[in-house]
């Protein structure tokens, strides 16, 4: 009677096996709220830099009908550039200031406030473009053309949504009546808003110019230094992986070699920024704010990441191979580059390329060399233009939180959505490579 009452059944769970039971219940459901508030977490990040940065991918234009007076612009009545450039963006102001005031005029709309506040509805920038624009075509002088010019930053804010007449009552920068203004020209078809290309290509601008900044120069900029970084960082890291991995004999400074190499991809990477101002700035004398600089600082911040992922790689390989083909009398050298290499090269590609990304995201050790500094004018071609100044998409968005005028947040935001698609996109071509060259053994 006794065995039987201690005996127990395979179906019936014992208070062990509940316990042990419920403990894997409570590890899945923590697994999940884990995964949850991490994709929850991604998509509020997602949301709130989308949602400020959107606005800076679309730019209000003002469509303006230009008379290119000749008293102004040529005296001498040559037509001759190098004569009109006498005239600076002094000159041509006072032609878009009147230009906006007749449109508005020819629309019927009745205003109190002075030419000059109607003018300034205008971009700053506008008689630098009106001034380029006659330069290249001094034929003109004497015409009236009809021009698109970009709107100040707070009528294009005004348009998107961020600036009402509320704050623009309490706004030096903006009028409640340059609003009005705004609405009359939008009804007459003078004034949209559409998707802003410039964005892209066009480089930065001043404090007072939010509307005309643009991501040029830091795209040039960080494409010139992940050339240099894939030029130096992956032979340079392939190199020394199968070195230390096939070749190198294993003793205390192969370890010590390895020990460093791990210490080195955890080192914070402002202390590579210190390293490349104090050995490729202060001692080689290579100039600050420059592609080059910024290329081998990086590079040498991603060899340990390409070296580790390599060595992962090849480890991967079975011995097996190495043996077969060493069996049927290929040298050392051989197995390892016609045999290994190949079947590790999908590892060796998506760690390049993650150490690349990784590269292209770093701000700390720029600020360090001097990328910092606004750069107005694009780099040369390569490779003359990996010693011109240059900035970084990181470094960018950096600089634009640092002003004060709320479109250069909106234009950080922006900066900040081109990143991660560069980011996602090398992920996913790590990715790509990775199922394209794998082999299976």
């Amino acid at each position: 009677m006794s065995d039987a009452a201690n005996h127990t059944s395979l179906f019936t769970e014992s208070p062990r096996t509940k316990k042990r039971n419920a403990a894997e219940r409570r590890f899945k459901v923590y697994g999940l709220a884990a995964i949850f508030v991490g994709i929850l977490a991604l998509i509020l990040l997602l949301v709130t830099i989308i949602g400020n940065g959107a606005g800076s991918f679309r730019q209000t234009y003002l469509t303006l009908d230009v008379t290119l007076s000749a008293d102004k612009l040529d005296k001498e009545g040559n037509r001759d550039p190098e004569e009109m450039k006498s005239v600076s963006t002094f000159g041509y102001a006072p032609l878009i200031r009147d230009a906006a005031v007749a449109q508005l005029a020819e629309i019927g709309f009745e205003t109190e406030i002075k030419d000059k506040e109607v003018g300034a509805i205008v971009s700053k920038d506008a008689p630098a473009q009106l001034r380029d624009f006659v330069l290249a075509n001094p034929e003109l002088v004497g015409q009236t053309i009809t021009v698109e010019f970009l709107a100040n930053g707070r009528i294009d804010g005004y348009q998107k949504g961020r600036v009402d007449r509320a704050s623009a009552a309490l706004d030096s920068n903006v009028s409640p009546e340059q609003l009005d203004i705004t609405d009359a020209l939008a009804a007459a078809g003078l004034l949209e808003t559409r998707f802003n290309w410039a964005f892209l290509t066009s480089p930065d601008a001043s404090d007072q110019r939010p509307e005309s900044a643009g991501l040029g120069v830091a795209i040039l900029g960080s494409l010139y230094m992940m050339i240099i970084v894939l030029v130096l960082s992956l032979p340079i890291g392939v190199a020394a992986s199968i070195y230390l991995e096939e070749f190198a004999p294993k003793n205390r400074w192969t370890d010590l070699i390895e020990v460093n190499i791990s210490n080195l991809a955890a080192v914070p990477s402002i202390v590579f920024g210190i390293l490349g101002l104090a050995i490729f700035i202060n001692f080689a004398g290579l100039p600050q704010s420059a592609p080059i600089v910024g290329g081998l600082v990086l590079t040498l911040m991603t060899l340990p990441t390409i070296i580790i992922a390599t060595r992962a790689s090849l480890k991967s390989v079975p011995p097996s191979i190495r043996d077969a083909a060493l069996g049927v009398g290929a040298s050392k050298m051989q197995s390892v580059f016609h045999h290994v290499l190949p079947l590790a090269a999908p590892g060796i590609l998506t760690g390049t390329i993650i150490g690349l990304a990784q590269a292209l995201g770093e701000t700390a050790p720029l600020l360090l060399i001097g990328m910092v500094a606004f750069v107005k004018e694009f780099p040369d071609a390569p490779p003359e233009g990996f010693f011109d100044p240059a900035s970084a998409l990181p470094i960018q968005v950096y600089n634009w939180t640092q002003r004060a005028d709320p479109a250069f947040v909106e234009r950080a935001s922006g900066a900040i959505i081109v990143l991660l698609i560069f980011l996602v996109t090398m992920n996913a071509v790590a990715i790509l490579l990775r199922r394209r060259f794998e082999r299976r053994w």
